[in-house]
């Protein structure tokens, strides 16, 4: 069993700084990429940052130059660091792990509970 597990949401004012960390646990052999994604009221969920196990990461034009992804393969950790935040960016975040190669399987899909991060004056 593969499970992620998040922390670091909370309330902030606009321009503020948020950390949001993710962790998998479980048999796991390997992870090609680990991610962010949010989802808005009555939004689609959108992919926030990646980052795959060789470093090369991808961000939505909404937060590039504001967010930052980093990952430890070692601990399969990932980090997202939010900066310079806006209303617009309230919503719940969710960890992803793509491509996980455990004793469950292979090239399997994990998703977190998500954590909400709210922008509010």
């Amino acid at each position: 069993q593969v499970q992620l597990v998040e922390s670091g949401g909370g309330l902030v004012q606009p321009g503020g700084s948020l950390r949001l960390s993710c962790a998998a646990s479980g048999s796991i052999f390997s992870i090609y990429a680990m991610g962010w994604y949010r989802q808005a009221p009555g939004k689609q969920r959108e992919l926030v940052a990646v980052v795959t196990s060789g470093g090369s990461t991808s961000y939505a034009d909404s937060v590039k130059g504001r967010f930052a992804i980093s990952r430890d393969n070692a601990k399969n950790t990932v980090l997202l660091k939010l900066n310079s935040l806006k209303p617009e960016d309230t919503a719940v975040y969710y960890c992803n792990a793509a491509g996980v190669y455990s004793k469950v399987g292979a090239y399997l899909d994990y998703w977190g509970q998500g954590t909400q991060v709210t922008v509010s004056s």
